[in-house]
């Protein structure tokens, strides 16, 4: 597609955009910690394998290698998610030139996303969701582009796409699926029997086959994970509302998402590109029907977005009218941004939340999977707390004589990767955990036997009375921000039976 005469400004917009997205995350880096999935991932990156029992490889792959690269400060953590959302602009654009817009489409697209909670959000952290918007976007641009051609170099990329997408999140199937259930039902229906199309999907089998020998080796420990996280976080999700908070996220984006379903179900100028039309739909019906979280359909709005952007474009005529139209998404966008991105520390987040929960009513933007309402977002309380808790486990370990004879041990996840990464600092070793993949880095026993345990979670578990004659409580997190509030270190010392013989009942459980 030719760029037209006066596009050249545009590049320097949404270059301009680019940066200011990856600036913005990576400044405001500090004003929370870690993420709780953060830790995870970085401790799952100290020990690359081809899976993981409950998340799919590619996170911990890319935590591995940043770390190994910039260290493990919260800074070199958030490069590379603040470089996804750099490059996630240029593909928004990049939908909206293919699909018809000029620069001036492009330039409502992205700064579109750059603006919508959904945006800001998904780029806060190192986690698996930026890098699925990523392969989700990829993957309609690559649809939109093979619509344009009908090359069939794009089926092939189609497929890799799909496969890396796989091992990035397993739920990206579900956009697989969509396409697939919606594919038969186009013009596009023979791309079945073409021959790159079939390599295509070879090819992103066998991206993914080295995870899924590792889950049939293992017994399909990720099957079991949903039913597990649904006991420990409740799902309370209403269908109504899963659709207001579609609206939500995007916040003045909804202005393109909304505009990007009109264009490409009404507009002659769209009916080309409504078969990624009805994909993006069906994900959002599927999740309707089987009660999705609101942030699983992030992945379709980059690509409504950008249809929206071109309806627009093709609306106003005006030169002023379509400045008002960009400076409005902007400007109206830029109170809610706290909702996506922490421009403040943990006490001032948590006033600008009480004022959305009192004068606004927007206490679901503070709920909690088992529907409480807390003073922060999930996210946030994630995000705080974490240093402190290292602090006590490293004091609680300093008092031990002999740390050969002794762990840490945590019951949850994120307070063993907080041990694992932050303990670095004050020398404190792996934690051992039941909880995550972390179970299968656990000893089998222990030489010699042990002797003490810095033992952390909410209480004491009554075993723990039956093995060890002196429980010391070294301290809890004290900040009622924090999704760890209360969590307590306890140095565990005495035992009164062998630890060993214990311990290998308790394996047992989990194997």
């Amino acid at each position: 597609m030719k760029e037209e005469p006066g596009n050249n400004y545009s590049g320097i917009v949404i270059f301009l955009l680019a940066l200011f997205n990856a600036a913005l995350h990576l400044y405001v880096s500090d004003n929370l910690e870690y993420h709780r999935d953060e830790l995870l991932y970085l401790s799952l990156g100290l020990h690359p394998a081809a899976g993981y029992a409950t998340v799919a490889p590619m996170t911990g792959w890319i935590a591995g290698i940043m770390q190994g690269i910039f260290g493990t400060s919260v800074f070199a953590v958030r490069l590379f998610p603040a470089l996804m959302s750099a490059v996630m602009v240029y593909l928004v654009a990049a939908i909206a030139r293919e699909t018809g817009g000029t620069g001036y489409a492009r330039i409502l697209a992205a700064a579109g996303f750059v603006f919508s909670i959904a945006g800001s959000r998904t780029f806060l952290f190192l986690s698996p969701l930026h890098t699925d918007v990523f392969f989700w976007t990829l993957i309609f641009y690559l649809i939109v582009k093979y619509i344009n051609t009908s090359s069939g170099k794009y089926l092939l990329f189609l497929g890799i796409s799909a496969g890396a997408a796989l091992l990035n999140n397993y739920f990206s199937g579900l956009l697989i699926l969509s396409v697939l259930l919606v594919l038969p039902f186009t013009r596009h229906r023979n791309i079945f029997s073409q021959r790159q199309f079939r390599i295509g999907m070879l090819a992103g089998f066998l991206i993914f086959l080295p995870n899924l020998v590792w889950q049939i080796v293992n017994g399909f420990p990720a099957l079991n994970h949903p039913g597990e996280l649904e006991q420990i976080r409740p799902v309370n999700t209403d269908r109504a509302a899963f659709l207001a908070e579609q609206l939500i996220i995007t916040g003045m984006a909804s202005i393109l998402t909304l505009a990007g379903l009109i264009h490409l179900f009404t507009s002659r100028y769209a009916w080309q590109y409504r078969f990624p039309g009805t994909v993006s739909l069906v994900v959002i019906l599927l999740l309707m029907i089987f009660r999705g979280k609101t942030f699983n359909a992030l992945g379709v709005y980059p690509f409504l977005m950008a249809a929206g952007a071109v309806l627009w474009d093709m609306t106003l005529r005006k030169t002023w009218s379509k400045l008002i139209l960009l400076l409005l998404i902007v400007i109206l966008s830029i109170p809610s941004l706290p909702i996506g991105i922490p421009l403040a520390g943990p006490e001032k987040l948590a006033s600008y939340f009480e004022v959305l929960k009192r004068d606004y009513k927007m206490d679901f933007v503070c709920g909690f999977e088992n529907g409480s309402v807390r003073a922060l977002p999930r996210d946030y309380s994630d995000m705080i707390g974490w240093e402190e808790l290292t602090k006590l486990a490293a004091q609680a370990w300093e008092n031990i004589e002999d740390k050969n004879a002794a762990f840490i041990f945590c019951e949850n996840y994120g307070c063993a990767g907080a041990v694992t990464i932050i303990g670095k600092k004050y020398g404190l070793p792996e934690a051992v955990s039941f909880n995550e993949n972390l179970r299968y880095r656990i000893p089998l026993i222990f030489k010699p036997d042990i002797s003490s345990v810095v033992y952390i979670d909410d209480e004491v578990d009554e075993d723990i009375h039956r093995i060890f004659g002196k429980l010391t409580k070294v301290g809890s997190v004290s900040n009622p921000l924090s999704s760890e509030y209360g969590t307590s270190v306890w140095l565990l010392e005495e035992p009164l039976a062998n630890f060993n013989y214990f311990w290998i009942e308790r394996v047992k459980q989990f194997f």
